[in-house]
């Protein structure tokens, strides 16, 4: 019988994406853990490996192919021990695979290695042996969650492990209920009356005075989660001056004692550690809203923004407050330099307790973020600049920084907000203190 090989959700955003390249053609053979295509998500070019082993029986979408859904058929599969199909008679064009699948892929609950396959079999027995048969996003799940795949039993296509299953195992409860359970919650939303946008031609704006540029699949995914959040969130700005003159010293001697060793620390490496020593020292602050409590986190995972062409994306220094200024450093230089290219891993870009927003550089005074769900709260870094400060009745210049928090209220209210910036203030002003 032959096998589906579906579009991969890559990421918790990712609804469809780019199927970049493959890395087999029709009669070859490959075993799971085989990579076997590559695909551009709205975050990172990331590969495919396979979940079966088998012969490709039929590549349905072809290399360069655009917008094509999670869970979309991409290619067949003859199982083991089968031959394959003569291609010509059951494959239909690439073009038309991701039309074909809308149906499917249309069903919010369905996610990676998961398929409605309204005329296929019941799920057959989990294969036995030691290798496990699991989607892609299952194994990542189970990883996190420390649990034991050949324990969790598969609802998918063949026995297969698939992410409802894991999300089953994590509960306790049985697979099936928890497969159904996103779908009822996913039904609410699709109720709804869809906001109703005017074109720019009933707004006033002339047809043929502007050039449209299509959305991709990051804009598209940057436009409803921070729509979303800013609609959502309850949020609250705070702000604050800092002097940072004492800072830039302590940076170029520290970047003399480096000298040589490849390594250059930046202001905002040193903002990023000391965030992450004020979240330790105000763990209140370093929590994230769930609807069965508030979730006080363990490390300081500092989601860093970088701009990257088409958006913005936000790589995560894990356990900052455990980092020194050099491995900071060099951590955020190398996911920098990845998300540019779109190579990071998703656990790289996924997740994080608190986020930094750093405008400076380009001479922004001052400027609020919007909360980066599911994370409690950002900080948006402004330009240093000298100003006129007031110090013992006596007028002086001193170079200032404006830094805001924005914080979400279910988390972080307002007393919660400023003891982080007061933990914050003395870390930057004096950054001896990151020591002691």
């Amino acid at each position: 019988m032959s096998i589906d090989i579906l579009m991969p959700a890559l990421s918790p955003t990712m609804e469809e994406g780019t199927l970049a390249k493959w890395h087999v053609k029709v009669g070859d053979t490959v075993k799971a853990g085989d990579v076997i295509a590559e695909i551009e998500t709205d975050k990172a070019t990331m590969e495919v490996e396979a979940v079966d082993e088998g012969v490709v029986e039929a590549i349905l979408v072809e290399a360069g192919t655009e917008n094509v859904k999670v869970n979309a058929p991409i290619a067949k599969l003859a199982g083991e021990g089968e031959s394959p199909a003569p291609p010509p008679a059951k494959v239909a064009p690439a073009a038309e695979a991701p039309k074909a699948a809308a149906p499917a892929s249309a069903a919010p609950a369905q996610t990676a290695g998961e398929t409605a396959a309204p005329a296929k079999p019941a799920p057959a027995a989990a294969p036995t042996g030691d290798r496990v048969f699991a989607s892609p996003l299952a194994r990542r799940l189970a990883s996190a969650a420390n649990l034991d795949l050949k324990s969790i039993p598969g609802t998918g296509p063949h026995g297969r492990v698939v992410k409802a299953d894991v999300e089953a195992a994590q509960k306790g409860g049985a697979p099936r209920a928890a497969a159904a359970s996103p779908a009822a919650a996913a039904s609410a939303p699709a109720a709804a009356e869809p906001r109703k946008v005017q074109s720019l031609e009933q707004q006033g704006i002339p047809a043929g005075s502007y050039d449209l540029v299509p959305l991709d699949g990051m804009r598209k995914t940057i436009a409803r989660r921070l729509t979303d959040s800013f609609r959502d969130v309850p949020h609250f700005p705070l702000v604050i001056d800092l002097e940072i003159d004492a800072l830039l010293a302590a940076r170029a001697k520290i970047n003399h004692l480096l000298e040589g060793q490849g390594v250059k620390v930046s202001v905002n490496d040193i903002i990023i550690k000391a965030a992450a020593v004020a979240l330790k020292r105000v763990p209140e602050a370093n929590a994230s809203y769930t609807p069965e409590g508030i979730a006080l986190h363990k490390h300081a995972d500092i989601a860093v923004a970088v701009a990257i062409d088409g958006g913005l994306i936000t790589p995560i220094v894990r356990a900052a407050e455990t980092k020194g200024l050099a491995q900071i450093s060099a951590e955020v230089k190398d996911l920098a330099a990845r998300a540019k290219s779109k190579k990071l891993k998703p656990e790289e870009f996924q997740g994080g307790t608190f986020s930094v927003s750093n405008l400076g550089m380009f001479g922004i005074k001052q400027f609020a973020s919007i909360i980066n769900e599911p994370q409690g709260a950002i900080m948006s870094v402004g330009a240093g600049e000298q100003r006129p400060v007031v110090k013992d009745g006596q007028l002086a210049v001193a170079t200032v920084m404006t830094v805001t928090l924005t914080c979400d209220h279910r988390v972080v209210d307002g007393a919660i907000g400023a003891k982080f910036l007061a933990a914050f203030k003395p870390l930057i002003e004096e950054p001896l203190t990151l020591i002691v």
